[in-house]
């Protein structure tokens, strides 16, 4: 697959190993090609190369955006390329909304015309997207979003990336509460210091 991903921290730096390791090809897009970022990246993969944001869009089929939210409509406005590309977003505006829209997914959806967004990989950290194994238990991962189609390609690239399910979280009316369970993680986490070393995993009584 070729999967641009716009934004190379951490997130975006952690997904983009993953998938390079699962054979997928990376177009890191960015706003300066020559950050240490972009070259430790490019270092561990042969599948990784750095571009222009609208060049790695262009080129590619999947864009991931892990960037601040308003960051993500503001380069959905400037590429109408992304209309007919499937979009992740995984972005949270628990803290700070991308006016006038109330989440990057409403902005992209607005400002593009794509209709094949899913809210994904915004629901842990990133240590867990580094690795989401605790011991021999792989954790979960979440998708919201009314396009089937991009939720079947965010399923498939969590499998990719080590998560043992993607669960379909519900439709664009639940990408809003996706929000919110990452903000529960973050609280956990971070404002109840319990350490980013914990994550959330779906168990089925039998």
């Amino acid at each position: 697959m070729k999967i641009a991903i716009i934004g190379a921290g951490n997130v975006g730096g952690a997904l983009t190993k993953q998938w390079a390791k699962a054979g997928h090809n990376i177009f890191l897009g960015l706003r300066d090609m020559n950050s240490d970022d972009a070259k430790s990246l490019e270092k561990f993969s042969a599948n990784i190369t750095s571009h222009t944001i609208e060049e790695a869009i262009k080129q590619s089929e999947v864009v991931l955006f892990a960037t601040p939210p308003e960051a993500a409509v503001s380069i959905a406005k400037q590429n109408p390329s992304l209309k007919n590309k499937i979009v992740i977003d995984a972005t949270n505006a628990v803290f700070k909304k991308p006016e006038p829209y109330k989440t990057a997914f409403e902005g992209i959806n607005k400002e593009s015309g794509c209709e094949d967004i899913v809210k994904c990989f915004n629901s842990t950290g990133f240590e867990n997207m580094e690795n989401p194994k605790y011991g021999d238990i792989a954790i979960d991962m979440f998708a919201a979003g009314s396009s089937l189609k991009a939720k079947e390609v965010a399923k498939q690239l969590s499998l990719d990336a080590g998560f043992a399910e993607c669960y379909d979280f519900g439709g664009d009316d639940k990408v809003e509460l996706l929000e919110h369970f990452a903000f529960s993680w973050i609280n956990l986490a971070i404002l109840q210091k319990q350490g980013r070393d914990i994550a959330f995993k779906v168990l089925r009584r039998k």
